[in-house]
C-alpha cells in the first residue's frame, strides 16, 4: 500500500478516534455514503503515482508551469507528461489555459490539494 493511503486511512482512523463518544451507528452513517469515500480514495490514488507526484509537487512550488517545461525538469516525454496531466485534470485537481501553442497547467483549489500542498511543503523543509 502507497505511503499516502497509509496516511489517508491515519488521517481517517485519527477523526473517528476524535468523534469515539458518538454512536457508533452514527459513525457507520458517515462511511454508508461510498460514493464520497470512493471519491476521495480515487484523489488520494491521483498522487500515489511518482510522476503524477513529481508534477504535482512541481505545480505546488510554482504558480503554474507548461507541459514542456515539466517534461524537462522530472525528464520524461512531453506526452506522458500530457497524458499524466489530462489525468489529473479529469480528477479536477489541476485547470490548464493556452497561450499560442504552449500550454500551461497549475492547481485547482481543493481540500485534497491542500493536503498535498501541505504535506510537499512539510517534506521540502526536511
Amino acid at each position: 500500500m502507497n505511503k499516502l493511503l497509509v496516511a489517508f486511512f491515519l488521517f481517517v482512523r485519527y477523526h473517528l478516534n476524535m468523534y469515539s463518544s458518538m454512536k457508533k451507528s452514527d459513525l457507520k452513517k458517515e462511511l454508508g455514503n461510498k460514493d464520497a469515500i470512493i471519491a476521495c480514495a480515487r484523489e488520494f490514488n491521483m498522487v500515489g503515482d511518482p510522476t503524477r507526484l513529481k508534477i504535482c509537487y512541481l505545480l505546488c512550488r510554482h504558480k503554474e508551469i507548461s507541459v514542456g517545461e515539466i517534461a524537462e525538469i522530472i525528464g520524461v516525454s512531453i506526452s506522458a507528461v500530457s497524458h499524466t496531466l489530462r489525468k489529473l485534470q479529469k480528477a479536477d485537481m489541476v485547470e490548464s489555459r493556452r497561450e499560442f501553442r504552449t500550454v500551461y497547467y497549475k492547481l485547482k483549489k481543493s481540500p485534497v490539494v491542500e493536503v498535498m500542498k501541505d504535506r510537499i511543503n512539510h517534506y521540502a523543509k526536511i
